[in-house]
C-alpha cells in the first residue's frame, strides 16, 4: 500500500512534474518525502512567493504544472501574491499545504486559520486531501489546474492524512476531453467569407494560443496569407519576431498604442487567436467600432467585456484555426515594407540605438546573448521598454507577470527556468527596486547552481510610478532611494558582480558571465528619468 504522500508524489511525477519549491515546516515533511521518493526534486527557497515564481519558470520550459509547497499559517499567507499571479497569468500550479487535523483544530489555535477561505478567491479550486480518495483528489487537482483557463489549485493535506495508507481507487483518472472545433454553421461560413475577401486583415494572438500549441497554425496563417501579427507580451515569439509580418508584443505602452491601435481600427478583418485581454491596459478596451468584422477563437466564453466580437468560436485554438483556414487562398494586400515602417516607428520611440541608457542595455544584451536565450523581466518601466524591444525567436522565451504585474518575479522565474533546462542561457532583467525585494534568492541561485545572468536597470527610482506621480502634478514622494552596490552583493553571496556604465563594459561583462559557472549580476547604471517620453 502507498501512503497519501506517496500518491501525491507519484501523480505529480506522472503529470510531468520534476521540481517542487518551498520552505519546510513540520506539517509538510511527509509530503516532501513523498515528492522526493517519486522523483520530484524539492528546492529550498527563501520566500514562498519566490518559490511560486520558480515553479512558474519550470512550467514555461516543461509544460508541466508548477509545484509549490508551504507549511500551515505563515507559509500559506506568504504565497498569496504568487498564487493570485498564477490565476491572473493563466499558470497551472499545484499548491500543496500542510494543516492540522480537524479534531486538533477544534481546540488548538497556534498558526491555525482557514486556508481554504484564504485561497478560494485566488485559486480555481481549494481541495482537502483524504486517505480514501487521494488518487481522485490529485487527478481532480491536476485536471482543474490544466483545464482552460489554466491556473492554481490548492490542496490542503492534514498531518495524519499525509502519512495514512491511501485506499485503492477506481475511476480516479479522467479521460482528456477531445478538442472542440467550430461547427459547420452560418457563422463559420460567414467568418470564412470575411477572411477570403479581406484585403487588410490583422491578427492579434494571445497566451491561449500557446496553451493550445497553435504556433504552427499561427505561423502558417501569417506567412502564407501575409497578415500582420500583433501579440500580447506573453505570446511574444509565437512566431519569430524577426519575421517581416511580426509587429511585436503590445499591452502596456501608450506610446506604442498610438501607432498600433490605428492599424487595428483600420483593418477590414481582425482575427483574435487565443487573445486574453487581461494582459492589456485600459486603452485596449473596445478598440473597434460596433459591427466591425472581428472573428474570435477563444478557449473560454467572453465574460470580461474588454471587447466583443462579431463572431466568436469557443474551443480548441489549434484545431479551430485549421477548420477556419481550411481552403483559404486569399493573400492580403499588405506589403512587408508597410509593416517594417510600423516597426521603425516603434523603434524610434524606444531608441535602442542610443549611446547609453535602458534601450542600449536591451540592444547590447540581445546582441551578446545566444539566440536560444530564455529571458525574464520584472515589473516597472524597464519591463515596458524591454517587452517592446527584446525580440523573441521562440515561444515562451520572455517570462513576466502580465495579468497581475507584480514586482519581484524575474529572478525566481529565471532560476526556475534554468533548473528545468540547464543548457539554456537565462537572462534576468530587473529594476533595482525589484531586485532588492528578492535578494535572498541569490542564495537559492548559488545553492541550486543556476548560473543565471541578472541585468539590473539601476536608476535608484521607481521610475514608472515617478513618471505617473510627476504627470499628475504630485510631489516626489516614496519613489527615489539611495543606490545599492549590487556587484558587491553578488560577490558576497557567491556570484560574480559587474558594475557597468557603457556599451563596451556591458558587452565585456556579458561575455564573462556566459563563461561562469555561478550566477552573475551586471549592474547597469543609468540616470533617473531615463524613461521619459519612451513608454
Amino acid at each position: 500500500m502507498s501512503t497519501v504522500s506517496q500518491i501525491i508524489g507519484k501523480r505529480l511525477y506522472e503529470a510531468g512534474c520534476r521540481h517542487a519549491f518551498g520552505i519546510p515546516g513540520g506539517e509538510v515533511l511527509s509530503v516532501m518525502r513523498g515528492l522526493d521518493d517519486a522523483g520530484v526534486k524539492f528546492t529550498l527557497v527563501k520566500h514562498e512567493n519566490s518559490g511560486g515564481f520558480m515553479a512558474e519558470g519550470v512550467f514555461h520550459r516543461t509544460g508541466a504544472p508548477g509545484v509549490l509547497v508551504a507549511t500551515l499559517g505563515p507559509g500559506v499567507a506568504n504565497a498569496v501574491n504568487v498564487v493570485a499571479n498564477a490565476l491572473q497569468d493563466r499558470v497551472p500550479m499545484i499548491f500543496l499545504t500542510g494543516c492540522v487535523d480537524e479534531d486538533e483544530a477544534a481546540t488548538y489555535t497556534h498558526q491555525v486559520f482557514d486556508h481554504a477561505a484564504l485561497m478560494r478567491p485566488i485559486t480555481k479550486a481549494s481541495l482537502r486531501m483524504t486517505a480514501g480518495n487521494a488518487e481522485a483528489i490529485m487527478d481532480k487537482a491536476l485536471a482543474i489546474a490544466m483545464d482552460d483557463p489554466p491556473g492554481p489549485v490548492h490542496v490542503d493535506v492534514p498531518i495524519s492524512v499525509a502519512i495514512a495508507e491511501a485506499a485503492v481507487a477506481r475511476g480516479a483518472r479522467r479521460v482528456q476531453p477531445a478538442p472542440a472545433v467550430p461547427a459547420h454553421t452560418e457563422q463559420l461560413e460567414l467568418a470564412r467569407s470575411w477572411l477570403g475577401k479581406a484585403k487588410r486583415p490583422v491578427i492579434i494572438a494571445g497566451v491561449e494560443a500557446l496553451h493550445h500549441r497553435a504556433e504552427e497554425q499561427v505561423r502558417a496563417l501569417v506567412q502564407k496569407h501575409r497578415i500582420p501579427l500583433i501579440t500580447t507580451y506573453k505570446a511574444k515569439g509565437i512566431i519569430d519576431e524577426r519575421d517581416d509580418m511580426a509587429v511585436g508584443g503590445m499591452g502596456l505602452s501608450p506610446k506604442a498604442d498610438n501607432i498600433v491601435l490605428p492599424l487595428i481600427k483600420e483593418a477590414d478583418v481582425v482575427l483574435l487567436l487565443g487573445y486574453d485581454p487581461i494582459e492589456m491596459r485600459v486603452g485596449w478596451r473596445n478598440i473597434w467600432e460596433d459591427g466591425a468584422h472581428v472573428i474570435e477563437l477563444s478557449s473560454n466564453r467572453n465574460t470580461h467585456y474588454m471587447h466583443q466580437s462579431a463572431i466568436s468560436f469557443v474551443g480548441d485554438i489549434k484545431h479551430g484555426m485549421e477548420v477556419l483556414a481550411d481552403g483559404l487562398r486569399t493573400v492580403s494586400e499588405w506589403k512587408g515594407d508597410e509593416v517594417q515602417a510600423i516597426k521603425r516607428a516603434l523603434a524610434d520611440i524606444y531608441r535602442v540605438d542610443e549611446e547609453w541608457g535602458p534601450g542600449a542595455i536591451v540592444d547590447v544584451a540581445r546582441a551578446e546573448m545566444p539566440a536560444n536565450t530564455v529571458a525574464s523581466v520584472d515589473s516597472g518601466a524597464h519591463r515596458i521598454l524591454l517587452s517592446q524591444t527584446w525580440q523573441c525567436y521562440e515561444p515562451r522565451t520572455l517570462m513576466q507577470s502580465s495579468g497581475l504585474c507584480t514586482m519581484g518575479c524575474s529572478l525566481p522565474l529565471g532560476i526556475g527556468a534554468k533548473l528545468a533546462e540547464p543548457d539554456r542561457p537565462v537572462a534576468v532583467f530587473t529594476g533595482d527596486a525589484c531586485l532588492e525585494m528578492t535578494l535572498g534568492e541569490l542564495a537559492t541561485a548559488r545553492d541550486a547552481k543556476t548560473p543565471v545572468i541578472v541585468f539590473v536597470f539601476a536608476d535608484e527610482s521607481l521610475s514608472l510610478i515617478e513618471i505617473k506621480q510627476r504627470g499628475t502634478g504630485q510631489p516626489n514622494l516614496g519613489v527615489d532611494f539611495p543606490g545599492t552596490d549590487f556587484a558587491a552583493v553578488a560577490r558576497s553571496m557567491g556570484g560574480l558582480g559587474f558594475d557597468v556604465q557603457d556599451r563596451a563594459g556591458l558587452a565585456q561583462a556579458i561575455r564573462a558571465a556566459l563563461a561562469a559557472k555561478t550566477y552573475s549580476i551586471i549592474s547597469c547604471r543609468i540616470p533617473r528619468k531615463a524613461y521619459d517620453n519612451r513608454i
